[in-house]
């Protein structure tokens, strides 16, 4: 018992062994931000709903749902316990949209029209007008991630946290992990989870994390794929490249320069010829991908490299006309940061901030300290200062506040400020661009 409940176990006893197989798997939630919603309107199972924009507007819903139902059949006191009998023509559609706002994740349905995590609202209105546009609900999606990921513990603790809807399981060594290549005991975990939380998941279990990954996607929605070493040639080599994770859009175009399209025409060619083309590190790595080697271990615990808070405008700023806006907007990124810092027992020395233009081009610049801070205050002033070596006499669509070099609070000594920051840190001035910063420096 750990707090959580029982502990899982499979019926089975498993003679130890020397060596045994490792066994590592990934599992995914099944689009997990919809599926939450799903729990909670139920009556939208199989419509295409996308998940983004603003915050949940319950009160419009209920006002609508009252002036139609004027006899007092929806009151504030029952409206939460009748979700599910919300009528699906009260819901908002996607149709005519129009703003910034970015889809977090889409039902299957909704992807069977081509809309898909990250894109705009307006492009996916396009696509699928009929869809049903539901906003984000994080705490809740919070909610259900700490239940899945307890489940998973109680049966295998050996658990990597890969964000809020992922994980990495160590297999090697759980009773039952071994069986059928790790498929008994991805069963059990996933009937587990479906039973407390009605959530579905995909398992894909292999020799190591690199293959795991790209396993899980096999067979999604709530599958399981297993892949043992000997399946590196014929399941893994005819795919694009890529479905390694590790390869991006820039990476795989020059790929497919040198004629390399699949895995298997990426392990085909000679490790010196991939170190000539992408450089020692990135070459070396390129070949041991191909032939399906990663040793990296399952870390139950990762520090975060860095914590940070940004936000899109509903419509272009610029540093001197929206200069109020942009500085209130600008304080409180800082204060959250600082926030996520403080509650997460963080401090960090190289603060930072990102700009996205009306054009789409983005710029960051950073600053480092001679100590480390989580302190508000302090962040928005450095984070200011970066502001002096970017343009702001164009509009701004995005604004982030980073902060990074992150070390436990408490456990580097607390330094004055040195000369060399001071010079770092001289008082507000236009930049090269003509433009003050005045509004990101506290009064």
């Amino acid at each position: 018992m750990n707090g959580h409940g029982p502990r899982y176990a499979l019926g089975v006893t498993t003679a130890p062994t020397a060596c045994p197989v490792r066994r590592i798997a990934h599992l995914d939630m099944d689009a997990f931000y919809a599926s939450c919603e799903l729990l909670r309107y139920p009556q939208l199972k199989g419509l295409p709903v996308v998940i983004g924009g603003g915050r949940r507007k319950e009160d419009d819903l209920l006002g609508k749902l009252q002036a139609a139902y004027p006899e007092g059949e929806w009151t504030e006191d029952s409206f939460a316990d009748r979700l599910a009998e919300i009528p699906v023509n009260f819901f908002p559609r996607i149709e005519g949209y129009t703003g910034r706002g970015v889809i977090t994740t889409a039902t299957y349905a909704a992807r069977q029209f081509g809309i898909g995590s990250a894109m705009g609202l307006m492009k996916a209105a396009k696509l699928c007008p009929q869809a049903i546009l539901l906003p984000v609900d994080f705490e809740r999606y919070r909610h259900y991630s700490r239940s899945f990921k307890d489940i998973i513990t109680d049966i295998a603790p050996v658990m990597e946290n890969r964000g809020v809807d992922e994980v990495y399981i160590d297999f090697t060594d759980v009773p039952g992990g071994q069986r059928e290549g790790g498929r008994v005991l991805a069963r059990l975990i996933q009937k587990c989870i479906f039973d407390a939380t009605g959530l579905t998941c995909s398992v894909g279990v292999a020799p190591n994390k690199l293959l795991a990954k790209m396993a899980s996607e096999f067979n999604k929605p709530n599958g399981i794929s297993i892949v043992h070493e000997a399946d590196l040639r014929p399941l893994i080599w005819p795919l694009a490249c890529r479905k390694i994770n590790g390869i991006g859009p820039k990476a795989d175009v020059k790929l497919q320069s040198h004629g390399i399209q699949t895995i298997g025409e990426l392990a085909a060619r000679e490790p010196h010829w991939l170190i000539e083309n992408f450089g020692k590190s990135h070459g070396a790595w390129l070949h041991a991908a191909a032939w399906g080697r990663d040793e990296r271990p399952v870390e139950t615990e990762s520090e975060p490299v860095s914590m940070s808070r940004e936000t899109t405008f509903e419509r272009d700023l610029h540093a001197v006309r929206d200069r109020a806006e942009l500085g209130a907007v600008f304080t409180r990124l800082c204060q959250q940061v600082a926030a996520d810092l403080q509650r997460k027992g963080y401090e960090g020395r190289t603060i930072g901030i990102k700009l996205r233009y009306d054009n789409f081009q983005a710029v960051t610049r950073d600053q480092s300290l001679s100590d480390y801070t989580a302190d508000a205050q302090r962040i928005r002033q450095v984070a200011g200062q970066t502001l002096k070596r970017v343009d702001l006499t164009r509009r701004i669509r995005l604004l982030g506040v980073r902060v990074g070099s992150l070390v436990k609070a408490g456990t580097v000594p607390a330094q004055g400020a040195t000369y060399s920051e001071a010079i770092a840190n001289p008082p507000p001035q236009a930049n090269d661009h003509g433009q003050t910063q005045l509004l990101f420096f506290d009064d």
